[in-house]
């Protein structure tokens, strides 16, 4: 019984080791990308949001587009978009939006929300492409607005 129970720690803190290596050169590679493509964006979206578990790049996309979040004509290796992005952030997150969002879905709005609530900072447009640390930065204020608002956001 006490080889079985250091078999399951062993395994269990390998297994979260692991994975704290792949989160890390998930992000190094983000950092070093000027233009994220939807799958990588989908991936780190998901991953950090409570809408859904841990997928392969691939497997993230789908799941986005097929709950509607990302733009109908965009492909999983298509560079990502700030508006591109931006429905799928508010809709992972569990956020309703302003009037126009709620009324018309489009990923324009969103990108308009989100700048309206300070998630999307600086000169940018909805059309520019998306880097990888614009990204971190963009999911690392939707947590830490999730976290200040414990879940009560916008509904």
């Amino acid at each position: 019984m006490k080889r079985t129970w250091t078999l399951l720690i062993i395994i269990l803190f390998t297994a979260s080791f692991i994975h704290a290596q792949s989160t890390a050169r998930e992000i190094e590679t983000l950092l070093e990308t000027n233009a994220v493509t939807y799958a990588q964006a989908a991936r780190f979206v998901l991953e950090a949001s409570p809408a859904a578990a841990a997928f392969e790049k691939e497997e993230a996309f789908r799941y986005a587009q097929e709950r509607d979040w990302l733009p109908k004509e965009v492909a999983a290796e298509d560079q990502a978009r700030l508006d591109g992005i931006s429905k799928m952030i508010l809709e992972s997150f569990g956020i309703g939006g302003g009037i126009m969002y709620t009324l018309t879905k489009s990923p324009h709005y969103a990108y308009r929300e989100l700048v309206y609530m300070n998630i999307i900072q600086g000169r940018v447009t909805g059309s520019m492409p998306l880097s990888g640390e614009r990204l971190i930065l963009i999911t690392g204020r939707m947590l830490s607005l999730r976290e200040d608002t414990d879940g009560d956001m916008h509904e």
